[in-house]
């Protein structure tokens, strides 16, 4: 058996497709730490991160099949597969019952003295419903799921200077129904 640690990556995915235990030992030691970084970025509690890394390295042996080498690396995929599992662990409602079980901060305080100005919706998904379709996509896709600019013009096959441009728009639109 060839080397593990000289795997290219079109080796690594054949391995993998063939559920070839080393090269998923192999992937484990080349890519766990990075997959945890990622999920750390979004739930910051090590031992929950332990755990889903644990369901992301599960999902990428059991669904290596549905890796496209033509939609991007093998990274991309797994950077993919380890983002949108911390996402759908704060989805749940344990994660946000835990999340709004913090203690307060002295910021609470000042909060109540501070109301939002009248006219304004507290619920930001109703603020980004009035939008033009093309901008609640786009917001949608950037700031409640969390793709990066780059992720979302490969995703609806537009430019990037195109979306960056919609965003900026959507924001200030948004910026004027929240501040008027």
């Amino acid at each position: 058996m060839k080397d593990p640690g000289l795997y290219s990556e079109e080796q690594l995915i054949q391995r993998l497709r063939q559920h070839d235990a080393a090269a998923f030992v192999y992937l484990y030691d080349n890519y766990a730490d990075s997959l945890n970084g990622v999920i750390l970025t979004i739930i910051n509690d090590r031992s929950l991160a332990g755990d889903i890394l644990q369901e992301v390295f599960i999902k990428i042996w059991r669904h290596i099949d549905q890796y496209d080498a033509s939609r991007g690396r093998l990274f991309t995929w797994m950077h993919n597969v380890a983002r949108n599992a911390a996402i759908d662990v704060t989805r749940r409602k344990e994660w946000q019952r835990t999340r709004s079980n913090n203690p307060l901060t002295a910021d609470h305080d000042r909060l109540a003295d501070n109301p939002l100005p009248s006219g304004i919706d507290p619920d930001l998904r109703t603020s980004v419903s009035v939008l033009k379709e093309e901008h609640k996509v786009l917001v949608d896709m950037s700031y409640f799921q969390g793709y990066t600019q780059a992720e979302i013009a490969t995703m609806l096959g537009i430019p990037l200077g195109t979306v960056k441009t919609r965003l900026r728009a959507a924001l200030t639109q948004l910026r004027k129904l929240i501040t008027t």
